[in-house]
Formats: C-alpha cells, structure tokens, sequence
C-alpha cells in the first residue's frame, strides 16, 4: 500500500537541507535510515532502465583519510557517517543491455526474444547512436539523477548530505580501483547529521522565484 506524506511537510523537509559543510563525527546514521537510503540509489530512475553505475559506501577510515586530500582537504569526507562514490560506467555497451533484458525477464517475466524491439531501441539510440565520450557524458547524466534520488531521501528523513564535486576524479579512480571495473568517479555524496557549530545551517535558502525558474506553457 501506498503512503504518502503532506506537500508542506514535503516543502519542509527540502527547505531543511542545505548542502552540510561541517558533520558531526559522533553521530551515526541507524541501520534502519541507512538501508533506506541504499532502497533510494538502487530505485532511481535512469534512461532506458540501463542504470549505468555503481555506488560506492566507503567506509574504511583509512580509505577515506587517503581520498580527503584528493577532495581538495575537505573534513565531510572523514567526519560524515557514510561517504558514497557515484560512479559512471565508461563504456555502455551491448553487454550491459543484454543484462538489462535478463534482469527484466527475471523480475517481470517473459522471454528475452519478446523484448527485441526494446533491444534494438537501446542499441540504436544509445550503443551505437553515440561514440564513446557521447556514451560517457549520457551515463554521468544519469548517475546524476540518483544523486537527487539520494539527497531527497536523506531529506525526508532528517538527514543531513552534501553533493560534492569538488574532487580529482582520476585520484578516486586510482584509490578506489575503478578504472579497472570500467568505472569512473562522477560525484560524491557525504551524509550524517550537522554539527551544532556549522554556520551555514542557519543561513536562509537562496532560490530565484518561481517565475525565475519555471514557466507554464
């Protein structure tokens, strides 16, 4: 059964976060808040259904004190709860559409053979309607996506996240080991609870106006 909660608590909750500069490091995220948060990433929407990432929970100190000062010495790195490396399949290929035939079979039924047109659709638009930086470009797109998914979560649950991009990409791929997965570090998200000293909670939210940034046709 479906829930759903009040459009002012959803407004709420949104105008709440703020991208956390300082976290406190005694605070923990439960398990429970966690694993939701994981459903989020794993739920996000991507084009095609072809979800071409990978998320990576970094939770080894040591790991993270490496990857800090390739993320320009920044403390959320160390100091948030749970640090997660969005990553960016570099070569979207045949493969990875046939996986996505599999894996629909799987969960919805059916026979790969009935799902061809869906195929040829992909393969054209995508394997081999773009070259490869094209293909690159549209998966970091698409790893961006999750990250919304990600910060609107840890809103609607009081937690506390900061997207980052202030990071060397090729670094995190050395650290991490992802060039050799064909994997390539798009952005960081660090989530946890704010620290009582981090000034910039109190800071009223910037925002154009509605009529800035929207208009009906």
């Amino acid at each position: 059964m479906n829930t759903t909660i009040a459009p002012q608590q959803l407004v709420e909750q949104l105008t709440w976060r703020y991208a956390t500069k300082q976290f406190d490091p005694a605070r923990k995220i439960s398990d429970r808040d966690w694993a939701a948060l994981e459903q989020a990433l794993i739920l996000s929407p991507s084009s095609c259904g072809l979800q071409p990432w990978h998320f990576i929970v970094v939770n080894d100190p040591a790991v993270r004190a490496r990857l800090k000062p390739a993320s320009w010495g920044q403390s959320q790195i160390t100091d948030a709860a749970r640090l997660v490396v969005l990553a960016s399949k570099t070569n979207v290929n045949e493969s990875d559409v046939d996986a996505l035939m599999r894996r629909q079979v799987e969960v919805r039924g059916g026979t790969v053979e009935a799902l061809k047109g869906y195929r040829d659709m992909i393969m054209g638009a995508i394997v081999k309607g773009m070259d490869a930086p094209a293909r690159l470009a549209w998966a970091k797109n698409q790893t961006f996506i999750a990250l919304g998914y990600l910060l609107a979560a840890a809103a609607a649950l009081g937690i506390d996240a900061c997207p980052m991009e202030g990071f060397e990409p090729a670094k995190y791929d050395e650290i991490l080991g992802l060039t050799a997965k064909g994997l390539t570090a798009s952005v960081v998200a660090t989530l946890g609870y704010r620290a009582a000293t981090d000034k910039n909670a109190g800071l009223a939210k910037v925002r154009f106006p509605r009529g800035h940034v929207l208009t009906e046709i």
